[in-house]
């Protein structure tokens, strides 16, 4: 009969597990790897990153993740677009409009980082759970990045198209279509960027505390890793 395992035993194992990063081990948590928790790191850390951004104000009321009005280089469309923006009343307005779109666009970004984390290719699980703070974040940053930003350009393009950014109507309407589009493009690197700074301050409070992550597989894991 298999005698329990005692919190020295099980700390040298998950020791032990955390040089081995394909091997899996069989707990009192359940059958996990290093990758499993690299995983459980990002699901978590995305989750209350998007929780905190689809609240009302979720990225205008945060300096880390606040959405700028967009600029346009050069050309009659952007000597328009800076003078339409030149007032601080305007740009404030502007951007609280941008803000609450990225509010409204975040949902459609949820499932493909998810799916984005589930799918990862984790050649050094050990490096990434040794890391720094937001390691694992910059990885999947790096590995994502680019679906995110094309699953949020169509309803950027769409907002600018609405009646809601009627401020840039002259500036739009001074160049080419062309405009939308490069326009559009900003926004959602910024939206882009913005999510994966909400993830990485999240995945830093986790390392930082992972007891009170509420997930006993995860902080076992951070916690034997040196």
């Amino acid at each position: 009969m298999p005698q329990a395992i005692g919190r020295s035993d099980r700390r040298g194992l998950l020791t032990m597990l955390a040089l081995l990063p394909l091997a899996a081990c069989a707990t009192p948590m359940g059958r996990y790897t290093i990758e499993d928790a690299v995983r459980r790191l990002l699901r978590l850390s995305s989750e209350r990153a998007f929780a905190r951004l689809t609240q009302p104000g979720g990225f205008y009321d945060d300096q880390l993740t606040r959405i700028a009005p967009p600029q346009l280089d050069g050309g009659r469309g952007g000597a328009v677009l800076a003078a339409v923006l030149r007032t601080r009343a305007v740009r404030d307005r502007v951007a609280m409009a941008l803000n609450d779109v990225a509010v409204d666009l975040a949902d459609s970004a949820t499932p493909v980082v998810m799916d984005a984390i589930g799918r990862m290719t984790l050649a050094d699980a050990v490096a990434v759970l040794r890391g720094g703070p937001t390691a694992a974040t910059d990885l999947l940053a790096r590995e994502a990045r680019g679906s995110v930003v094309a699953a949020l350009a169509p309803g950027a393009s769409r907002a600018l198209r609405s009646d809601l950014f009627e401020m840039l109507n002259a500036a739009l309407s001074a160049s080419t279509g062309t405009d939308y589009i490069a326009m559009a493009d900003q926004i959602s690197g910024q939206i882009g960027d913005a999510i994966f700074r909400a993830i990485g301050r999240e995945e830093a409070a986790i390392r930082a505390d992972p007891r009170g992550a509420g997930d006993p597989v995860l902080a076992a894991m951070l916690t034997a890793a040196p």
